[in-house]
């Protein structure tokens, strides 16, 4: 089977290694793809950016593609599952109208308003005045959402008043172009993140492995907001009770409502959680696809093919799926630029990842591409080193190990990945 995937950050490279190791699976075209995918010969980049969806519905329609996996939010908010759908293309992901979960937060704030889904309280803004005057009402801390996507970057948790109000006229002063026109704010909440993702087909879904992501910049969980310096599964906050309640209280009553009010979702449903000591969790988010990096520590623990979980998500077959996961921990740490994620890296070579891989990890290439032969940087966050182990310390332990052997100039990566669980 020929399978055309979508995107070329650590995500679709760990979607990509996973594919490859089914037997059903003879050939992966990833559009554009990175220079780390082809290490698997069954891999080959296709020069056609995630935004072009004419060029990868023509590709799909003329290379015999059996199925389309979509691995960013851009192109599924910009309506590519309606196009290929529209064309009798199998694809896997959700519908524009559906996608909007995640292009607009707006939108998915009132979706849980009417829909009684646990969230933060919040309001909508598009004038300065009226956002200035939120904030000095409410005090902080306080969180300032970006309505658009804004890869990663679009959310402030403001610990001062101070640093609210700038973040509020920075970014409806343009900070994020039409991203930023609108803004959510809503309360701070207290607790323990964690991401709880599900395969959905309707109204049926099949809940992945417990991740959990550190999106503070700097060790102790302190420092800007960025898309992720790394993950870990599983995440012991999401105890049997908590997954009972979330499947109870979020997830289905979430792909009900969609379906209830014509947004039927096929795909990777996101749910950012924050769930306080008592166990009860509240929405953060929603995405909808996997997220990066809790994607490369899932691949590595996910024990059963990838295919036809997703091939019965599109079929409406999912109840006949089933998913295996190895039994302890996998972890990946994200090597970023120093610049990150105010600024990106590039040009900058990078070495020792072959050494990394010696030992027992798994290198997963986010940001990088190949100059004359030379891997360099190209990107905030440049590779996701993961790896399994028996124990989350175990597991912490190999990846750091990988982590040391690798260098380029200005590189960072947190030495405290998964610090809430051990």
């Amino acid at each position: 089977m020929h399978i055309l995937l979508i995107g070329s950050g650590g995500r679709e490279h760990a979607m990509a290694w996973k594919l490859a190791q089914s037997h059903e699976v003879s050939r992966i075209s990833v559009a554009p793809g990175n220079p780390g995918m082809l290490h698997d010969a069954k891999i080959t980049q296709v020069p056609l950016e995630v935004s072009d969806i004419d060029g990868l519905r023509n590709f799909a329609l003329t290379q015999d593609v059996h199925l389309t996996v979509v691995g960013p939010e851009a192109p599924l908010v910009a309506g590519i599952v309606d196009d290929f759908s529209a064309h009798d293309l199998r694809i896997f992901g959700p519908h524009k109208a559906a996608a909007r979960l995640e292009g607009s937060k707006a939108f998915a704030k009132d979706f849980m308003a009417r829909n009684n889904i646990p969230t933060a309280a919040y309001d909508t803004f598009t004038e300065l005045d009226a956002a200035q005057a939120f904030i000095e009402k409410h005090g902080a801390p306080i969180v300032i959402k970006a309505d658009g996507l804004a890869a990663g970057k679009g959310v402030v948790v403001a610990q001062d008043k101070q640093e609210a109000l700038t973040a509020v006229e920075s970014m409806l002063g343009g900070q994020f172009g039409e991203a930023s026109a609108q803004l959510v704010i809503e309360e701070f909440l207290a607790g323990e993140e964690a991401s709880f993702i599900a395969v959905v087909s309707g109204r049926d879904c099949l809940a992945l492995a417990s991740s959990q992501d550190h999106k503070a910049r700097d060790e102790g969980d302190t420092g800007p907001n960025t898309g992720g310096m790394g993950a870990y599964s599983p995440a012991p906050v999401v105890t049997d009770a908590v997954h009972t309640h979330v499947m109870k209280d979020i997830v289905q009553p979430t792909i009900n409502a969609l379906a209830d009010e014509g947004m039927p979702f096929t795909g990777f449903l996101y749910v950012g959680l924050m769930i306080d000591k008592q166990g009860q969790a509240r929405v953060v988010e929603y995405n909808v696809r996997l997220g990066d990096p809790e994607t490369q520590p899932l691949m590595m623990r996910l024990q059963s093919d990838l295919l036809p979980l997703l091939d019965h998500a599109v079929d409406g077959s999912l109840p006949e799926a089933s998913i295996e996961w190895r039994e302890g921990s996998a972890i990946g740490i994200v090597m970023a630029a120093g610049e990150y994620p105010a600024g990106s890296s590039h040009g900058k070579p990078i070495s020792g990842i072959e050494d990394a891989e010696s030992g027992q990890c798994k290198v997963f290439h986010a940001g990088t591409r190949l100059v004359d032969q030379q891997l360099v940087t190209a990107g905030g966050r440049v590779l996701c080193v993961t790896a399994t182990g028996d124990s989350l310390a175990q597991a912490k332990q190999r990846a750091e190990l990988g982590a040391a052997c690798i260098f380029w100039e200005g590189c960072r990566y947190r030495r405290d990945i998964g610090h809430r669980a051990l």
